[in-house]
């Protein structure tokens, strides 16, 4: 998780929202990293997630991102859910929980619908005020 908050850190450089992620194998190799890019490149889809993913597969040579965990500073969207169910990776650890957007458990629990035929495992809370205060820190500043 601590790899993810230095890319979400890095996010601001650029404006955009400080959200972080980092695939990581199960021997404990980074395939991949991602940082918020949608102010950067001007691309709603430019989410850290699925970013990270789509570097991962890139990586392995493959659009299934078995036996990784993805471990991303915020809970992650419906849409950034919706990527990891079809990369079928099998693990996703968050730190801050997204009372607004989040879909993996906030808001909507995509992640965990029986009706998916993916459900990856989910562990929320990992160094949460951490990553909430960067957020903080972010939005303050631009008020």
């Amino acid at each position: 998780m601590r790899l993810a908050l230095d890319e979400a850190r890095a996010a601001t450089e650029h404006g955009d929202v400080p959200i972080g992620a980092v695939v990581v194998s199960d021997a404990g190799q980074v395939l991949a990293r991602g940082r918020n890019e949608r102010e950067l490149h001007e691309d709603p889809t430019a989410h850290a997630e699925v970013l990270a993913l789509r570097r991962a597969a890139e990586a392995l040579g493959s659009w299934r991102v078995l036996d990784a965990t993805l471990y991303v500073t915020l809970e992650p969207c419906t849409m950034c859910a919706g990527a990891i169910v079809l990369s079928r990776i099998p693990r996703v650890v968050y730190a801050a929980p997204d009372p607004k957007a989040g879909a993996a458990g906030s808001v909507l629990d995509v992640l965990a619908d029986e009706r998916l035929n993916h459900r990856p495992e989910v562990v929320g809370g990992v160094l949460a005020d951490e990553a909430a205060e960067l957020l903080r820190s972010f939005f303050r500043a631009r008020r």
